[in-house]
């Protein structure tokens, strides 16, 4: 990014004068995962205990975005030993607040990059809504960092995670925000954080909480980086194997709606294939094979012929060395019936 924009940024600070001014946030991939990890701890550490899970609190690094300045720019993130129950969990502890201006110095010093935002966890339940909201506590929180953020050129945002939902649904489920200054009141009535016009008081309380009014929040949208599309670019170039065993063809959805179709032309083609009497010895094993054919032998029907003869030659297609394999008599006739054979069971070995 541009160090001279994000400084001319910061310094005329538009968003002191417009409540609204920021619309979204893009977060980097080891920011999501970091914040994933340690509210999923949170969640276990409180069962293991025999309660409820408990919430978890932690610190955002970025910045606002100079090119696209009504975007707010999570780069990392930082775990900080708070812990808490239900809508209370403040970074008051002494030594915690310590911890926190010791760290964000140190980032501004190495990484040139401010403590821009504040996370922590919603583990209450699963439910039919998200439970990424700003109580009465958080938004307390947030009005205080904004006072003493916002007007020295660092917007501060808040990010909520509700862990649980996003166990059951496996995506992450993450809810921006930022709070407005206690003399601001939204032009439309009934607007909701997202912007929604919902009329129903329960309703709204469910979805945001008794503050539903006094916050608003922000699209969130993920972001990587050049270096980190590098890295994944040559990983893709060199480890193409990966994919490979990674993946497996009837997972494929047309490969799965096609299988029986393919089958049932492989028996097709193989029921028409005259094999007659022949012996075909391979490198390990000599096999004689009579009357496999259309007229079968001992009184079978032909259908009973046809599935034995493609038993027999799918068997001998996945088992034996078809490549270099000796023939002995018949030997070119031979090899032209199992070509024949392999070019009819293709479609269904291939899965």
């Amino acid at each position: 990014y541009d160090e001279k924009k994000l400084e001319e940024l910061r310094s005329k600070a538009p968003w002191t004068s417009d409540p609204t001014y920021f619309k979204s946030v893009a977060v980097s991939p080891s920011a999501i995962m970091k914040m994933m990890m340690h509210c999923h701890s949170g969640v276990e550490k409180g069962l293991k205990k025999g309660g409820n899970p408990i919430e978890v609190m932690g610190l955002l690094l970025g910045r606002p975005d100079p090119s696209s300045p009504k975007t707010l720019v999570v780069t990392d993130v930082f775990p900080l030993p708070v812990e808490g129950f239900e809508t209370r969990v403040i970074a008051d502890d002494e030594d915690v607040v310590n911890h926190m201006i010791a760290l964000g110095e140190s980032m501004e010093r190495t990484r040139r990059e401010k403590f821009m935002g504040w996370y922590h966890s919603h583990p209450f339940d699963v439910g039919i809504h998200s439970h990424c909201f700003l109580s009465q506590t958080d938004l307390t929180t947030q009005l205080q960092w904004q006072r003493a953020e916002d007007p020295h050129g660092n917007p501060f945002l808040a990010i909520v995670i509700d862990p649980l939902r996003s166990l059951a649904k496996n995506v992450p489920e993450i809810k921006a925000f930022r709070a407005y200054p206690p003399e601001y009141n939204s032009p439309v009535p009934n607007q909701c954080p997202d912007g929604s016009i919902v009329t129903s008081e329960q309703a709204r309380l469910e979805l945001w909480g008794s503050c539903w009014n006094r916050y608003h929040e922000l699209g969130v949208e993920y972001y990587m980086s050049g270096s980190a599309r590098n890295v994944m670019g040559i990983l893709t170039q060199n480890f193409l194997w990966m994919r490979t065993l990674g993946s497996t063809p009837m997972l494929d959805s047309e490969n799965r709606q096609r299988y029986p179709e393919r089958v049932a032309a492989a028996a097709e083609k193989l029921g028409k294939i005259d094999l007659g009497t022949s012996t075909t010895t391979t490198s390990s094993t000599t096999t004689t094979t009579s009357s496999l054919g259309s007229g079968g032998r001992m009184g079978t029907t032909s259908q009973q012929s046809r599935g034995r003869a493609y038993d027999y030659n799918v068997n001998r297609l996945l088992t034996s060395s078809t490549a270099g394999a000796g023939t002995s008599g018949t030997g070119d006739k031979g090899a032209s019936k199992e070509k024949e054979l392999g070019n009819a069971c293709q479609g269904v070995v291939e899965l």
